[in-house]
């Protein structure tokens, strides 16, 4: 039992330091791209600034400066358009 314990003590830790605010970040991200709505502005991982024209099951089209662009759901930032969005 006693060569055990480090074993299950490290799994303990691993989990709650790593493990489980992957799930909880990952669960927020999700939560926040069913959110998404027409006319939200919005930037990108790669750093687009643009607003939300359409949405489809997994993509979506914004309106950038430089005309419309279509691109994956998972590819905005959920970290940055809530930090524009605090600018307002």
């Amino acid at each position: 039992m006693q060569q055990l314990l480090p074993f299950l003590l490290m799994f303990v830790v691993i989990y709650f330091f790593m493990i489980r605010p992957q799930q909880k970040r990952a669960k927020q991200e999700k939560e926040f791209e069913n959110n998404l709505k027409v006319g939200d502005r919005i930037i990108t991982k790669s750093g687009l600034h643009g607003k939300i024209a359409e949405l489809s099951e997994g993509t979506v089209v914004i309106e950038t400066m430089a005309g419309k662009l279509k691109m994956e759901r998972s590819a905005i930032s959920m970290d940055m358009s809530a930090k524009l969005v605090e600018k307002k």
